[in-house]
């Protein structure tokens, strides 16, 4: 059998192969023309025929913002829900219906500020989810605010001034929560951004995949030093494991800082680059490898998959703890639980 998506036809019992245009709604796409969503939303679609999963067993759940539109134009199951808490609605179905593929998009405004606390502990808890989360340094739906992850000194419609907060890094969180998956992309490389997420949505726990996304209204040009072709490949570092991290020019190289974590030299430099290792146990590598870039020249990001490890997924180890807990006591009995011991009958007047 293909390796494709399949679905059943009423009519012929027979097994047809998922395109691209299955995937797509009869939603007229309502982003700002030449926002960095269209793309991701066609590297989304185009992923998903290959991944053998018919289109009943794909849920998309989103929170607010201009990225959180997307369940309306993913032809799956999907729900548009509410302010930051998409990962809390999104582990409630993960871990309750195992067999689905259940994936969150959200923005940087909605899952950092919001929605941080949910986007931790999902992590923590490592949840069979897929989480994309479109970094664009701006609120883009309400008209150009400042968000948790634009620059110090940002002169926004709330800051006009410039932002005096400190900007997350979000990989850097991610890996604070334990992120058991993390990658970054950019939403105008389509082949790099499908690698990522087909080795995502292979992924069985957590997979945090932060995406920079151009928002052309509001924060045009945020992340032109990583997209321009004359001038990337001097600011990105493309993550290949077990191999040495340099830049795309080669110019410069990750090495071993003087007293902890990693620094940017000149690839003459006498000590030996740093092999990229996305399976290291510890979080510490991948955390090294995060800190690296400039917030705002972006030289030295990393882009690619930081960690992939493995260790039991939340919704995998409910399962078992249910299982072992109705062995040895039986099926619970919801009417026994609500009338036991700690309740109490109020007497009528």
């Amino acid at each position: 059998m293909s390796p494709s998506a399949v679905v059943t036809s009423q009519d012929t019992k027979k097994l047809l192969p998922l395109t691209v245009k299955d995937f797509k709604t009869d939603q007229e796409v309502r982003w700002c023309p030449g926002c960095g969503d269209y793309a991701i939303l066609a590297a989304v679609q185009g992923l998903m025929p290959t991944l053998g999963i018919a289109r009943e067993n794909i849920v998309f759940i989103s929170g607010i913002g201009c990225s959180s539109r997307f369940p309306y134009y993913m032809n799956t199951y999907g729900m548009h829900s509410i302010h930051g808490r998409a990962p809390a609605i999104a582990t409630g179905l993960a871990a309750t219906r195992p067999d689905l593929s259940v994936w969150v998009v959200t923005g940087d405004g909605d899952a950092l500020s919001i929605g941080g606390n949910h986007l931790i502990h999902a992590l923590r808890r490592n949840v069979n989810l897929k989480i994309l989360l479109f970094n664009n340094r701006i609120y883009g739906l309400t008209k150009g605010q400042y968000s948790p992850t634009s620059e110090q000194g940002k002169i926004t419609k709330s800051t006009p001034l410039g932002s005096l907060d400190a900007p997350f890094n979000p990989l850097s969180l991610a890996l604070g929560a334990e992120a058991s998956f993390l990658a970054r992309s950019i939403d105008s490389d389509r082949k790099h951004l499908t690698e990522v997420l087909t080795a995502a949505a292979h992924h069985q726990g957590t997979a945090l995949i932060e995406i920079y996304q151009n928002c052309n209204i509001f924060n045009d040009g945020a992340f032109d030093p990583v997209k321009d072709p004359h001038a990337r490949d001097a600011h990105l570092i493309r993550l290949t494991h077990d191999q040495p991290i340099t830049t795309g020019d080669a110019r410069k190289a990750v090495h071993a800082a003087e007293h902890a974590g990693y620094t940017l030299a000149p690839a003459d430099d006498p000590r030996p680059a740093i092999q990229h290792d996305a399976h290291t146990p510890g979080p510490e590598h991948a955390f090294a490898l995060s800190r690296l870039a400039d917030s705002t020249t972006l030289d030295g990001t990393v882009i690619g998959i930081l960690r992939h490890t493995t260790r039991p997924s939340y919704d995998q180890q409910l399962t078992t703890q249910l299982t072992q807990a109705t062995t040895t006591h039986g099926p619970g009995n919801l009417t026994t639980l609500l009338t036991g011991n700690d309740t109490w009958q109020v007497p009528a007047r």
